[in-house]
């Protein structure tokens, strides 16, 4: 019997740590920290032994393949070490697919990849497809592939996910843009973080499709070098040589593999960014041979993703917007870019590397008010306090707010779009979403 020990015990862990016991492995679950209950009943239910906060060496370097989580890092002691003895370290993804003949439509990008898999599960759910939502959202692939029979998988990617991915297969691949990101895990090299992006069409054939933002400069760089076997499928915001999806007099054309189109207003997502997410998603449908009136009808009655430009409330006549899901600086430039009021922007958390001129120039013609909110603030004074905007310094959602509240006057827009990792203070995102929203309804 094979020993498959499973490193983090979250979502990803948990779940191919199920799917390694159903498929006959000595499963062992090893994770530094605490681990949640709702994993530990997970675990207990197969009958999976695990320890936490340790790492046991006898219990995991006798492994015949370890399966990681993507929140530990390449350099990790353990890792290390099972890496100097050559045991195999692989994804959850990875793992998960060796057990399924499913159809695998896999997003990534710097930003945009939870709208568009999101939207793109809304349409074949709507199309009554046998589907899962997996990866970064959605349940556990591994777990799903245990216990369940899906047709296709709609699964969002992360780098991270795709650092340890060898043999997996995406039928479909699409790739959003990529911006600088996550460089403080990829030894602030810009090309790493690039290659972990391509990671996603490794092993495609010429049956499968990859579907990429054709205006992307680092992508356009990057397809010079693979031999791509795949049927490339780019969509930009203008008609292009090649394009197959695109905009023109006010309507979104897709082309191929069955043309139609679609009054650009009556998109359910708003904003450029969301545009090229309609795009991307719409294509993708149509090559699975979706009906285009599914489609059209899918595209008008998407609700969007929860902290990404989520509105909240109007207080004073200030509307506040939940944007937590902004973790980089490009992210933030589209939720910026969308803004058509004076903006109070709230940004910081743990720092990745940023680049903030990216954003410099919409910050001075939109923002009338700046907060910073984290442990570590010295870079965003550094960078912006020379331009003349009120700033305020916070360390707590609470304190956060309260100063929004009184710098906003009526017809602003009281923006949280961070531009950082929400770590320092937040245990996620999603929390530094909530706590956000729930201040917001307080006041």
């Amino acid at each position: 019997m094979k020993r498959l020990v499973v490193l983090g015990a979250g979502e990803s862990g948990a779940g191919a740590a199920v799917l390694g016991k159903v498929k006959g492995y000595d499963v062992f679950v090893s994770d530094m920290s605490k681990i949640k209950d709702n994993y530990k009943a997970l675990l207990n239910k197969y009958d999976i032994p695990w320890e936490e906060g340790m790492h046991t060496e006898e219990l995991i370097l006798n492994a015949d393949e370890v399966v990681k989580s993507p929140g530990i890092p390449n350099n990790a002691p353990m890792i290390e070490k099972l890496k100097a003895q050559r045991t195999p370290i692989i994804s959850e993804i990875e793992f998960a697919g060796r057990y399924t003949d499913a159809k695998m439509i896999c997003i990534t990008g710097s930003n945009g990849k939870t709208t568009t898999t999101s939207l793109i599960y809304h349409i074949f759910l709507s199309a009554g497809y046998n589907v899962g939502l997996a990866g970064n959202i959605g349940q556990s692939l591994a777990l799903q592939v245990a216990e369940k029979d899906y047709e296709y998988y709609i699964i969002e990617l992360s780098s991270f996910q795709l650092d340890n991915m060898y043999d997996f297969r995406a039928n479909i691949a699409i790739l959003m843009n990529i911006t600088p990101d996550h460089l403080d895990r990829y030894d602030y090299k810009m090309q790493n973080y690039v290659d972990a992006k391509f990671r996603i069409i490794q092993n495609q054939t010429e049956d499968d499709a990859f579907v990429f933002w054709n205006d992307d400069p680092i992508i356009q760089q990057e397809l010079k070098k693979y031999g791509i076997k795949a049927k490339l499928c780019p969509f930009a915001e203008v008609k292009e040589k090649g394009v197959i999806a695109y905009t023109d007099n006010k309507k979104v054309f897709f082309d191929e593999p069955i043309a139609f189109n679609m009054e650009q207003e009556e998109l359910a997502l708003t904003g450029k960014h969301n545009l090229y997410n309609s795009l991307a998603a719409g294509i993708t449908a149509n090559l699975s041979g979706i009906k285009k009136e599914v489609i059209r009808e899918s595209l008008m009655t998407f609700k969007g993703v929860e902290h990404r430009l989520e509105k909240v409330a109007t207080v004073n006549g200030a509307l506040y917007v939940n944007d937590s899901k902004a973790t980089n600086v490009n992210s933030c430039y589209y939720a910026m870019q969308s803004m058509t009021t004076p903006t109070i922007l709230i940004l910081g958390g743990k720092d990745k590397g940023n680049d903030y001129n990216e954003i410099k120039e919409l910050v001075k013609e939109k923002c009338v008010g700046l907060v910073y909110m984290g442990l570590h603030n010295e870079k965003l004074h550094d960078f912006f306090d020379s331009m003349g905007i009120p700033v305020r310094d916070v360390q707590s959602m609470k304190d956060c707010v309260q100063a929004c509240y009184e710098m906003a006057k009526a017809g602003d827009t009281v923006l949280l779009s961070p531009c950082c990792a929400s770590f320092d203070l937040f245990k996620s995102y999603e929390d530094r979403g909530e706590q956000f929203k729930a201040c917001v309804k307080a006041l």
